[in-house]
């Protein structure tokens, strides 16, 4: 097929660029345009041959746009105004108006692109926003399919549940029957777990518990009965991967960095979501891990010696000194910045540029997206 012109709109971290390459079709990314400094530093350390545009999209004119002469276009717009823990402001929300600037264009450019492929979060598929962006698709005569995809449905250990749209400007060119339903996981995938299970908030749950549960297992955390079976469902899944093939323990890795400290512990220890290596899930990583502890990932237990049952079940009564003796044995850590870019699919030679901090790096990756399941959606958009 004719080589494809890219324009990577929202670039980040080169997310979609890493995606576009694992797809192996033949493209090349004509520009990558980004407000983010964090973001752009660590792009251009990574794809320094890459025009790299770092402004507001809205500053971009109209003939900005025709010069870069492209057919396809991947973005990620800013995914805040959609969030399920933001204010959900949809188009009244500032950080919308470069996308809805973007759909304003899109009928004016000389050439349609021949490809656009969207992400952004669950929410999404609810909002005024991808209205705007149906419409001006159909009108412009696209064919798309809009799908909601977690990185479990292809195998790997982590809940990432995404809004995806993927279209042509060829009607009737994709490989596979569209519908205006919104897929549950690719079109071939015959998983029932490509949209994730979401727990109960914590904050909804009772207090410490040890009683029996009508399934039979030992509830001892802030947790559901619901919320166990779920993740041992999870844990015998063999179509997924476990957490050890993307971990970097045993290999001459100082893990005492990431080792959670004895404030964060006797605080959160019961809103904590603990995996081990053998684990076949992972909860989604967000831009505030390793810095906020509710939500925003799960943590590993590397002593995998102790029994987590046993050392949650003994807490209630004791004093803190004695609840941080307990929890100690289980060796909790923060998963590294690297592990997570593993689990989202960033090939091993991507690296972050000595200057950025932990912090910065997790923020980064929070705001990201899973390389794999973008490659797989791009090889899909365009055969």
């Amino acid at each position: 097929m004719e080589k494809l012109r890219v324009l990577e709109l929202y670039s980040g971290i080169g997310g979609m660029h890493y995606a576009l390459k694992a797809s192996l079709v033949p493209a090349e990314v004509v520009a990558a345009v980004d407000v983010n400094t964090t973001a752009n530093e660590i792009y251009k350390h990574n794809f320094p041959n890459t025009l790299l545009l770092p402004k507001t999209i809205e500053g971009m004119t109209l003939n900005d746009f025709n010069k870069l002469d492209f057919n396809a276009i991947l973005m990620s717009p800013p995914c805040q105004p959609f969030t399920r823990i933001g204010l959900q402001c949809d188009i009244s929300d500032p950080r919308t108006k470069s996308f809805l600037y973007v759909l304003d264009l899109l009928p004016r450019f000389n050439k349609l692109p021949r490809f656009i492929l969207l992400e952004n979060v669950k929410g999404f598929e609810t909002s005024s926003a991808r209205d705007a962006l149906i419409k001006t698709l159909k009108e412009c005569n696209y064919s798309l399919q809009e799908l909601m995809i977690s990185p479990t449905c292809i195998g790997i250990p982590n809940s990432r549940l995404r809004y995806f749209l993927i279209a042509t400007a060829f009607p009737g060119s994709f490989s596979f029957q569209t519908t205006p339903e919104i897929l549950n996981g690719f079109p071939d995938s015959s998983s029932s777990d490509c949209t994730d299970s979401f727990s109960v908030p914590v904050s909804q749950c009772g207090g410490i518990r040890s009683e029996t549960s009508d399934n039979g297992y030992v509830i001892y955390k802030l947790e559901t009965a619901q919320d166990l079976e779920r993740k041992r469902s999870q844990d015998s899944e063999e179509t997924v991967q476990m957490l050890q093939a993307f971990l970097e323990e045993g290999q001459g890795m100082d893990m005492e960095h990431y080792r959670l400290p004895p404030k964060t512990l006797l605080r959160y220890a019961l809103l904590l979501d603990i995996v081990q290596p053998n684990s076949r899930r992972s909860v989604c990583f967000t831009k505030g891990y390793g810095h906020y502890v509710e939500g925003t990932g799960s943590v590993l237990q590397s002593c995998t010696d102790v029994e987590l049952e046993t050392v949650f079940k003994c807490l209630e009564g004791l004093s803190d000194e004695e609840k941080l003796k307990q929890l100690s044995q289980l060796k909790l850590r923060y998963f590294t910045p690297r592990e997570i870019a593993n689990l989202m699919g960033f090939p091993s030679h991507f690296t972050f540029p000595e200057d950025i901090s932990i912090k910065q790096q997790y923020r980064v990756l929070g705001n990201s997206l899973n390389v794999h399941v973008v490659s797989k959606l791009i090889s899909l958009m365009v055969t």
